[in-house]
């Protein structure tokens, strides 16, 4: 079954919420954990899922993940048909960008129809999760689906964020509904509702129909949570598959989180930094692939007045010095330098930071190859940060990539 499936991963999304670490690169392409990309995860799971064909449909500044792709993950061999493929919008259907994310693959079925596939895997580029699909795909064979959702229960104040669902006790989804104002819940839980993951399995001819129709309807939006979900559960056998008790090999953690928003964002990271983290990089069984650049060993080192470095509970890619200053509760990505007598608590500071002697930062993330003033302050003032920088409303500062620090004249 799995050499009959292909694995289509939509990343071409803006991601304006995670603004400005998306004004340079699609939200997928940006940085996580002190080591990764976004879309890793999702690619991850794909390779050891056993998917040997996957289509990462592209649009929003794509050259970073682009290059990411390139760098990281050339790994399967096209002579035996195994693929990892951007494919950006190449109108072939007409002038028209994807617009939404059914358009989307509709404007590959050119690609799906020559891929011979009996079965489509959607997937999103921009979850933090990790999930054998050979369990599910296995699940939609034996239930006999048209298509399957992957779904797990979410608190009800936030669950009007997702699709909705009700399933009975067959696993047919029986209702669904997209972003509702008033999310139903689940019937044995009154605190959670049923949510959509965003993960599909289509038997591909009635994908390839659906797209066709769907394109014709002008007043579809062509997106697979508001326009085609619910026209089919009525007609067809669509089923809920709950995630986090996979029969396969990943051993089940539960966690997903959708990183959509600064604020999701920080705390998926800073996740990782708990005593027992909800998501265990470390499992053996299921290590997470990305690019690694030539960079030398992480090191602790004192500064030239002598001051030792302090590391406390944080993360540290490859080639960071942390020299004679002090880290807490943080993670810093590859070539990371910190000064003497500087201070970082609770931030995260991606690649080439470099913060100057003195500085402290609570609080922050801090995006690529900023150099910060020595004795600067950031996370301490908001009404002056929210002068210079972005800040979430739970208090987040966001430096840009590349800013510049005015000096202040002697």
């Amino acid at each position: 079954m799995l050499d009959k499936t292909l694995a289509i991963i939509l990343a071409g999304g803006a991601g304006s919420r995670l603004y400005p670490l998306t004004a340079d690169r699609a939200k997928p392409a940006v940085p996580f954990g002190g080591n990764y990309r976004i879309i890793d995860f999702t690619l991850t799971n794909c390779l050891h899922s056993g998917l040997r064909r996957v289509l990462v449909l592209t649009q929003y500044k794509s050259h970073s993940l682009q290059k990411h792709l390139r760098n990281g993950w050339a790994i399967f061999n096209p002579e035996i048909s195994e693929y990892i493929t951007p494919v950006p919008p190449q109108m072939r259907t007409g002038e028209s960008w994807y617009s939404g994310t059914a358009d989307a693959i509709r404007q590959n079925l050119y690609l799906l129809e020559r891929s011979n596939a009996n079965h489509v895997l959607i997937l999103s580029g921009d979850h933090i999760y990790r999930m054998d699909y050979a369990a599910m795909l296995q699940f939609h064979r034996e239930q006999g689906a048209e298509l399957t959702i992957a779904c797990m229960p979410v608190p009800l104040a936030g669950a009007s964020s997702f699709g909705i669902m009700s399933v009975d006790d067959s696993h047919r989804i029986s209702e669904f509904n997209e972003k509702p104002k008033n999310p139903k819940p689940q019937p044995n839980d009154p605190h959670r509702a049923l949510a959509s993951m965003g993960i599909y399995i289509f038997n591909m001819d009635l994908l390839c129909r659906e797209l066709q129709s769907d394109h014709l309807l002008t007043a579809s939006s062509h997106d697979f949570g508001k326009d085609i979900i619910p026209r089919l559960i009525q007609a067809h056998c669509v089923c809920a598959y709950r995630f986090g008790g996979e029969a396969g090999r990943v051993t089940p953690d539960r966690y997903w989180r959708d990183v959509g928003t600064i604020d999701s964002y920080y705390t998926a990271n800073m996740d990782l930094l708990a005593q027992v983290p909800p998501l265990n990089l470390y499992q053996p069984d299921w290590p997470i692939r990305t690019y690694h650049g030539q960079n030398p060993p992480a090191r602790m080192a004192p500064g030239p007045l002598g001051n030792e470095g302090k590391l406390l509970n944080s993360l540290l890619g490859s080639g960071t010095v942390v020299s004679g200053g002090v880290v807490k509760h943080s993670i810093l990505f590859s070539q990371v330098q910190i000064d003497e007598n500087a201070s970082v608590e609770d931030s995260i500071l991606f690649d080439g930071t470099q913060v100057g002697a003195g500085a402290c930062l609570k609080r922050c993330i801090v995006d690529k190859n900023v150099k910060i003033s020595p004795g600067e302050r950031i996370g301490f003032d908001a009404s002056a940060d929210a002068a210079r920088f972005t800040v979430s409303e739970s208090g987040i500062t966001v430096v840009p990539k590349d800013y510049h620090f005015l000096i202040n004249a002697p």
